[in-house]
């Protein structure tokens, strides 16, 4: 156990995840087998860069990172990704305006 190397000595569970559950987001790079995901060759794509998909789980690793599961629409693979390789396909900015239904016009 003493051999688990850290990439970075930030802790994002201070605070809440980046993204929420059904959010649509996009790989920011290519995401490869690297062995623990069951019933793919080590080394093989599992998501493209750039490709689609939704949020469907967020968990946490190493007490550290949030773990968001996403499930690929053009590969159907379901992958768990750290925030920094992933990025929102709804700009911010888009998200917060949306009206509430309450406020929504007839």
């Amino acid at each position: 156990m003493s051999n688990i190397v850290r990439d970075s000595e930030d802790v994002e569970l201070t605070g809440p995840p980046f993204f929420s559950f059904g959010e649509k987001v996009r790989a920011n790079r290519a995401i490869h087998n690297d062995g623990t995901y069951a019933g793919k060759e080590v080394g093989e794509i599992l998501a493209k860069k750039g490709e689609v998909g939704y949020v469907v789980s967020i968990g946490t690793f190493l007490q550290q990172f949030y773990i968001y599961g996403v499930e690929f629409l053009e590969s159907g693979n379901r992958v768990g990704m750290k925030r920094k390789e992933l990025e929102p396909v709804v700009a911010r900015e888009e998200l917060e305006d949306l009206p509430l239904p309450e406020e929504a016009a007839p």
